[in-house]
């Protein structure tokens, strides 16, 4: 293409309509950036699991061969990068292939360069460093986005704790994070020694530890990308936490929704202009591209307080990415792969931001991730498959049709499902059944799941079967708890 400056939104949609190079997103699924090969010419999933029986013309899915026990989203790109059938896919379609992770490590990357790829995120080393949560705190008190009030020190026993948490006046109603890992499995909630103990052998030796001050609080996720042009931001989107319905780990996040009335306007403006803050900060630490940001909404005050930062996509991105304004102008991820794609390019972010913040260019859905909660383990011989599902009058949840279009979701009483769980996989707590996908809230306006919610939940699954182990059979070595794979 010849080598002219990008100058407006419709010059960027028609050079990834024109993108000769083919971009490769390689994860478990292709959940995170879903629709987004409808965007970009020359654009494939290449997943682990097969969420659409072969049907999806740009998901590519290789047998299954021996491989060691993944423990990580990093272990599942790694061995997909070592297959032949995925090697082979990437060779057959030439040109100078880009690939875009959810994880990665530097193993990862080493793989990535042996079959000539760029990898079209930050460096894996940088991208580690940012995620830490103490790091974050740091970076956030650079661009003047404050923290709950906390303190960062290393544990050593509860009386250690204590004294810490005197010292800076926080109290012992309190909420401790570890540097790394899910929000679900790394956050720890002490009131007293007891607490303490249940959980002592998870904080102490791990180093500094983040230390706040409990409140009482809605989280809330927003997602941006810093461009050399600036930082792009998208809209403030709910978060599902811990539904005993949706997830067994009390603080897991299990969905989103998106609404342009979720949060007073002052509450999402102000979480925008600190979005764009942290953003700012960001390109300072020579991190670009996309990330996401949670918000602690304090419920007595409306106080806005930084809770982690997560520099890459996340299970998030599909909603922001969906989003009416994303169909009007462009999906926020195009803006990524833009400044990774070294197209020079001029754009006036303060227009686009404030554009994408009418509340007119935001419409109405809800995510939610459905995982088996019950503390067992059996092997599953049917499980709802990938589709448009309705809802009947009586509230029964049946199959309509076979899509792997979102948009196809006409009404209230219809939902998109993508399926994870596939026949012959262990079934355990904790294991993902699918992501369901519904116009409108899923919450109501207290932010508890609302009974629509609770009757499409219950739907999705009495559709899945399950048969007991083996009697020989002690069960799957799972990982101590089993990672996300979204």
């Amino acid at each position: 293409m010849p080598a002219t400056v990008l100058k407006n939104i419709s010059e960027i949609r028609r050079y990834f309509h024109r993108n000769e190079d083919p971009v490769y997103f390689i994860s478990a699924t292709n959940f995170n950036l879903l629709g987004l090969d409808e965007w970009v010419k020359n654009f494939k999933y290449i997943c682990y699991i097969d969420c659409y029986g072969g049907k999806h013309p740009n998901v590519f899915c290789p047998s299954e061969q021996p491989h060691a026990e993944f423990q990580s989203i990093e272990d599942i790109n790694n061995y997909l990068l070592q297959h032949k059938e995925v090697i082979d896919f990437i060779k057959r379609r030439g040109g100078k292939p880009k690939f875009v992770f959810l994880m990665f490590d530097e193993e990862t990357e080493r793989l990535s360069k042996e079959l000539g790829a760029d990898v079209w995120f930050p460096k894996a080393k940088l991208r580690t460093s940012m995620d830490n949560k103490i790091e974050t705190v740091r970076i956030g008190n650079k661009a003047g986005v404050p923290s709950v009030p906390n303190v960062l020190a290393e544990v050593t026993s509860y009386e250690d704790l204590k004294k810490t948490c005197e010292k800076a006046g926080i109290g012992h109603d309190l909420v401790l994070q570890s540097a790394f890992g899910d929000s679900g499995h790394t956050t720890f909630f002490i009131k007293s020694e007891a607490d303490f103990r249940r959980h002592e052998h998870e904080i102490i030796g791990e180093g500094e530890i983040k230390i706040m001050k409990r409140i009482d609080c809605r989280g809330s996720a927003i997602e941006a990308c810093a461009t050399k042009e600036g930082t792009i931001v998208g809209p403030l989107m709910t978060e599902l936490v811990g539904f005993k319905e949706l997830t067994p780990y009390r603080g897991g996040w299990c969905g989103n929704e998106i609404l342009s009335t979720a949060f007073p306007p002052k509450v999402r403006q102000q979480a925008r202009d600190l979005t764009f803050k942290f953003g700012e900060q960001l390109r300072k630490e020579g991190y670009r591209g996309y990330f996401e940001l949670d918000f602690l909404i304090d419920k007595k005050t409306g106080d806005l307080w930084l809770g982690e930062l997560n520099p890459r996509i996340t299970g998030a991105s599909s909603m922001t990415n969906h989003a009416a304004f994303a169909h009007a102008d462009a999906p926020l991820f195009l803006f990524h792969l833009l400044e990774f794609s070294k197209k020079k390019f001029n754009l006036d972010v303060d227009e686009l931001n404030a554009r994408w913040a009418d509340s007119a260019n935001i419409d109405s859905w809800s995510q939610m991730v459905i995982k088996h909660t019950e503390d067992s383990v059996d092997i599953c011989t049917d499980s709802p498959e990938t589709g448009i599902y309705r809802m009947l009058e009586d509230g029964r949840v049946v199959y309509d049709r076979f899509d792997y279009h979102r948009r196809a979701v006409e009404s209230e009483n219809e939902a998109f499902f993508l399926r994870i769980l596939q026949p012959g996989d262990y079934r355990y707590e904790g294991a993902d059944i699918g992501i369901l996908v519904t116009r409108g809230r899923s919450m109501t306006k207290s932010f508890q799941l609302n009974e629509r919610a609770k009757k499409w939940i219950h739907g999705i699954k009495q559709s899945v079967a399950a048969k007991p182990l083996p009697t020989a059979t002690a069960g799957p070595e799972l990982a101590d708890p089993a990672f996300k794979i979204l």
